[in-house]
């Protein structure tokens, strides 16, 4: 990915960050997890089946046709957290529409698995990618999830049974982790990599909170423990990416491919932070002596390396020496980044966590909300301009940013002691 930005898509004036704003308000936190919703609302929803997956910045759909499994987990994420917060009938009814979508459409009934990558056309389906991605079917169990705590009793059964295809297939006894990727009749690839391991992680966590089932907590720890402390110690104390099939470290995988979607070379500050918010809702359920200060050390870690004292925000990436290998700004990981934050600031009382998300949300709603069309921008450059006017491409839908408001809302606690 070689982007240019220019100064003819150069990010919009945005109004200064009012610093009058209460960015740890329920109330802001909410309105704007409605405004982010409010962006997609008229346009997204494809009656055929499913939702649209690309938008540009004014909400206009530039592909019509593409689906991506990514996406298609999200939007029934989205609007099934949508409905258990505010408990709009419209929104139970998107995530039953995205549920079906995603059942029937992605689902690969000859090799049992889902489809990575389809067009969906006149209601006919026609696969382009088929390969199995354990990252894919972490989502798909990560939307089942969440679908069924907000009441969807179809989304149940496909929780064990995604769980199972994801033991079957992808998970490796001897290295207490998950594989990558397979072929579309089930072949292995080599690959190994974090990224799919903590978005099980995620996934797990949310199955556990659907079902009670105690064998999703552990399969969540036992991740969990592998990646952060185990693999890590492998790679300077920090998350890595990339691994040979025997979990070695594979410092040169994608070594030129930084800006890489799911696979990017370098340490993942993003990923840092993020793997520190999974710890401190695995502390939730379970009080393991080692959460919090794990937490702690890779939430310092990534944000003091990749914080731009210049223009604000954090970098995508650093490489083994510190060096920052790519210095574009990503909405996601500014969000997991605050989300991060809170869960820390409200776990330890310590107020230079509460520092850190106010600050991320100010440059935030300073450079990546737009406040004209609603939704976050999705990159920007080092000094906060746009690369183009596709706000929203294939795997974005704001997950991440609401998500991250939601797990806010969380660590703030009962509305009755909110701000």
């Amino acid at each position: 990915m070689n982007l240019t930005a220019s100064p003819a898509i150069a990010a919009a004036s945005e109004p200064a960050a009012d610093q009058r704003i209460d960015f740890r308000s329920r109330d802001f936190l909410r309105s704007h997890v409605r405004d982010t919703l409010a962006f997609y609302a008229p346009v997204a929803r494809d009656p055929s089946g499913g939702f649209f997956h690309f938008f540009k910045d004014d909400g206009t759909v530039y592909d019509r046709t593409t689906r991506h499994l990514v996406s298609s987990t999200r939007f029934v994420f989205n609007y099934a957290m949508a409905y258990r917060h505010f408990g709009d009938a419209a929104y139970l009814d998107d995530a039953r529409h995205a549920l079906r979508f995603l059942r029937d459409a992605h689902w690969d009934a000859e090799h049992e698995g889902y489809d990575w990558e389809i067009e969906w056309r006149d209601g006919q389906k026609r696969t382009l990618d088929g390969t199995r991605h354990c990252y894919g079917l972490a989502f798909v169990l990560l939307a089942c999830a969440h679908a069924a705590m907000a009441g969807i009793d179809e989304a149940r059964p496909m929780i064990d049974e995604t769980f199972a295809l994801m033991e079957r297939r992808f998970w490796d006894a001897s290295a207490g982790l998950y594989a990558d990727e397979a072929t579309p009749d089930w072949r292995l690839s080599d690959y190994r990599g974090q990224n799919a391991n903590m978005h099980a992680t995620e996934a797990l966590l949310a199955a556990f909170e659907a079902t009670g089932h105690v064998l999703y907590l552990d399969r969540a720890e036992k991740i969990a423990g592998n990646i952060t402390l185990r693999q890590a110690r492998l790679s300077n104390g920090l998350v890595w990416e990339h691994f040979h099939r025997d979990w070695s470290v594979d410092w040169h995988y994608n070594e030129s491919d930084s800006p890489n979607i799911f696979r990017p070379w370098g340490f993942q500050p993003g990923h840092q932070t993020e793997w520190a918010k999974l710890l401190l809702i695995l502390e939730r359920h379970r009080a393991l002596p080692w959460l919090g200060s794990r937490a702690i050390e890779l939430f310092d870690a990534g944000f003091s390396r990749a914080w731009d004292d210049r223009h604000g925000g954090l970098y995508y990436g650093f490489g083994p020496d510190d060096s920052i290998c790519d210095h574009d700004k990503y909405f996601w990981v500014q969000a997991e980044s605050f989300a991060a934050a809170a869960l820390l600031g409200a776990r330890t009382g310590s107020e230079r966590f509460w520092d850190c998300y106010d600050e991320l949300w100010r440059y935030s709603w300073a450079h990546f909300v737009d406040h004209r069309y609603g939704a976050w921008y999705r990159i920007l450059t080092c000094d906060n301009r746009k690369y183009s006017d596709e706000k929203s491409p294939a795997g974005k839908t704001d997950y991440h940013t609401m998500g991250a408001c939601y797990e806010v809302l969380n660590a703030l606690g009962s509305p009755n002691n909110a701000r």
